[in-house]
């Protein structure tokens, strides 16, 4: 199969070419010329106004709930959404039934995606049964293929657990991911405390139950010189405490969700269930602080937490609906939109080169005879998501029928090109 994609923008810093507009020629996955013109007898020719190229990019946090909840996403119904979004390569949350907490749950998911068109990547539990108190098998789980290890929705509580864990991952060079949530402070809370929670009438769950977690983690990490990743941070404060961390040379690094960086909780006031999510969508003031930190390079990278829930578990009151949105096929047009100004190179940072490098993943650059794996993109335009485009079983998101700016036109991964 032949590919050529006229006139593209090479947003890749490893690359030689990158911040050129070149054209490139794709011969049976592989990269076979980088020019100004080529011309050539191809199957398909791509030439599109404002084109760009980067890496494939890298979802570092996703529940694809297989095995044990099908009903809400599969692997292989997930893989289609990740290519529709752009993503060539993701990490998969071990929350599954059972959980990913030994080589054998790990290997299934490796194996059950080898023929899917997109990587991914198992991310094995802390502890057993996700339960916060023995650690699982976890150097077993990296000899077997896992990318890191959380206990996924099930943050962290044990002080003497994550130092264990964080000791233990030593070994291997290893990352811990996790979610900054206190679960003993504001358990009940449906929303974040503030105003806005107080005139809704819903419980809410103050912003220190995620500063509490990130200031004992970073003790942990200082008092071991392990490595730790925070996802899904949403306060003003927690950037502060991220960056200060970052300064004293800690390995810590973090990342944050489209959604926290778009909506706030004076959008609650509709009692959207799609916009209940942990952590919580926090104050104007706080949000604020999110885009600032994304633009000063203290948020690493953007990952989606996409979350499929099944219709019921939304469409019910407030309370009882469960946690998370879909975003896999709305993560780039959301960024795009909020930040205007932020250049194609930088956006590649946030989507995949900041993770590649945390995450240790193979060193790829965009040259000649490297094997394909990008994605194409524009920043010009506007996209609408509608669910007729939802390639995800599961139908929760905040963000149809939204306008948003720029789309991906498609992903060239695995010797497979798909178009959009």
């Amino acid at each position: 199969m032949k590919l050529l994609i006229k006139k593209v923008l090479i947003a890749d810093a490893n690359s030689p070419f990158s911040g050129l507009i070149k054209d490139i020629l794709v011969v049976d996955g592989k990269i076979a010329s980088i020019s100004d013109d080529i011309n050539a007898e191809v199957n398909e020719t791509i030439e599109v106004a404002g084109l760009t190229i980067s890496q494939g990019w890298v979802d570092i946090f996703t529940d694809f709930a297989e095995p044990g909840y099908e009903y809400r996403e599969s692997l292989e119904s997930g893989a289609a959404a990740a290519i529709a979004g752009g993503y060539s390569h993701i990490f998969v949350m071990p929350n599954t039934k059972p959980s990913i907490q030994n080589k054998t749950q790990v290997s299934y998911i490796i194996e059950n995606a080898k023929q899917l068109p997109v990587t991914i990547y198992p991310i094995g539990a802390v502890s057993k049964n996700l339960e916060g108190k023995d650690l699982a098998e976890m150097y077993e789980m990296q000899q077997a293929g896992a990318i890191a290890f959380s206990d996924g929705t099930h943050p962290l509580q044990s002080s003497g657990l994550l130092l264990k864990a964080l000791q233990y991952i030593l070994a291997f060079d290893g990352t811990i991911i996790q979610v900054p949530v206190d679960k003993s402070i504001g358990a009940f809370g449906l929303m974040t405390e503030g105003v806005i929670s107080t005139q809704l009438g819903l419980p809410g769950s103050p912003a220190l139950s995620e500063t509490l977690i990130i200031k004992r983690d970073v003790d942990l990490v200082r008092y071991t010189n392990s490595k730790l990743h925070f996802t899904g941070i949403s306060t003003a404060e927690s950037v502060a405490l991220i960056a200060a961390a970052k300064a004293e040379g800690l390995a810590v690094s973090c990342s944050v969700t489209p959604y926290h960086l778009f909506f706030c909780d004076e959008d609650m006031v509709s009692y959207d269930t799609n916009l209940k999510v942990t952590p919580p969508l926090r104050n104007n003031a706080d949000r604020a602080a999110l885009r600032a930190a994304v633009l000063d390079g203290t948020i690493d990278c953007i990952a989606t937490h996409h979350m499929p829930q099944n219709w019921d578990s939304k469409t019910c009151e407030f309370e009882y609906a469960a946690q998370g949105m879909i975003g896999l096929q709305t993560s780039f047009t959301v960024i795009n939109s909020l930040f205007e100004s932020l250049s194609a190179e930088r956006i590649a940072d946030l989507l995949t080169n900041n993770a590649r490098k945390l995450f240790k993943l193979p060193a790829y650059k965009l040259e000649e005879g490297a094997e394909a794996d990008f994605t194409l993109f524009t920043k010009e335009g506007k996209n609408t998501f509608t669910k007729a485009d939802n390639k995800s079983k599961s139908a929760n998101s905040a963000f149809f029928d939204v306008p948003l700016a720029g789309s991906v036109i498609g992903v060239y991964t695995k010797g497979k090109w798909t178009r959009n």
